[in-house]
């Protein structure tokens, strides 16, 4: 890709320091976000701040980092009203980085085709590596959309991630992300269960998950997750309730294909516990103060159902 303009949508927790570290590779971005601090803060990087999602519809590229689908259709609604006035034969990625329903962002492929005109097409690149990952530019990406717009888009991709792949069609990326959450959420739970448990046996935690990580139990989610959950520390990385949604889109997913998803219908569940605690824009980590909460609540029944198992 020659042309290193572009636009970015959402300059939140992963946002920023992704838009951040196309400015230092020498990216001219253009970008709109909710609240003034951050485009202020992208300014000074060296960023340009736009009126509108609209004000960008001439970009050759156009990522959005926002919580969810609603969010970006809203956000890009002037956009899609806005593209009459593109010359004819203009071409714009419309690039979706945020975890989204796989069904979702098919559908919002079609109404940017139709609203461009076929000038825009749709490319949904959801992300995973968390805000250590976005801020060092090591974030694993997984893309779905026609070959030939991940070709042209992989140099854009490749400045944010050390691990980009095309996954298959428009949709495939968020599949795939849907999957990395159903692994990533439910061993945070069972983390936090073992922490749990530990603790109220007795048992040093922290040295619980050292002896763990030098084992097969030893995984990424037990180092960047383990000892924020051994301090009981929740402060947010990446708020606990969109988990819940990831893993919804798991059960949208799997009842489409046929698959069955124990691990996922559980995840929900208790993912869905978490935001009725009140804990939802806390840190992912915080599942381990819902599973306590449950436990001291409700100790005699989780006993019993653990003897009759």
């Amino acid at each position: 890709m020659e042309d290193k303009r572009a636009g970015f949508v959402g300059l939140g927790l992963m946002g920023g320091p992704m838009a951040a570290n196309l400015i230092r590779d020498g990216w001219e971005v253009t970008a709109w976000n909710r609240s003034a601090g951050a485009l202020q803060e992208l300014e000074r990087l060296g960023g340009r701040a736009a009126p509108d999602v609209a004000a960008m519809r001439d970009l050759p590229v156009i990522a959005f980092m926002l919580p969810d689908l609603s969010f970006i259709e809203a956000a890009s609604r002037g956009l899609l009203e806005s593209w009459d006035e593109t010359p004819p034969g203009a071409e714009t990625t419309v690039v979706v980085m945020s975890s989204v329903s796989p069904a979702g962002v098919q559908a919002f492929g079609d109404r940017v085709q139709e609203a461009s005109h076929g000038r825009a097409v749709v490319v949904d690149a959801p992300v995973s590596g968390g805000t250590k990952g976005a801020i060092d530019g090591t974030l694993a990406i997984m893309a779905g959309g026609a070959a030939e717009d991940f070709l042209r888009l992989e140099p854009f991709l490749a400045v944010m991630g050390t691990t980009v792949r095309h996954m298959g069609p428009l949709g495939a990326g968020s599949l795939a992300k849907a999957c990395n959450q159903l692994i990533v959420g439910t061993t945070t739970a069972a983390l936090a269960e073992a922490a749990e448990l530990a603790e109220r046996s007795g048992m040093d935690v922290g040295v619980l998950f050292e002896v763990l990580s030098g084992g097969l139990a030893g995984s990424k989610v037990l180092d960047m997750v383990g000892p924020r959950l051994v301090r009981k520390d929740y402060t947010p990385t990446g708020p606990a309730k969109f988990m819940h949604k990831d893993l919804s889109f798991v059960l949208d997913s799997a009842r489409a294909a046929g698959a069955a998803v124990p691990m996922a219908a559980a995840g929900v569940e208790l993912y869905a516990e978490v935001k009725r605690q009140g804990l939802g824009d806390q840190d992912l980590a915080v599942v381990r103060k819902a599973i306590s909460q449950l436990s001291d609540s409700n100790a005699d029944t989780v006993t019993r159902g653990t003897v009759s198992a």
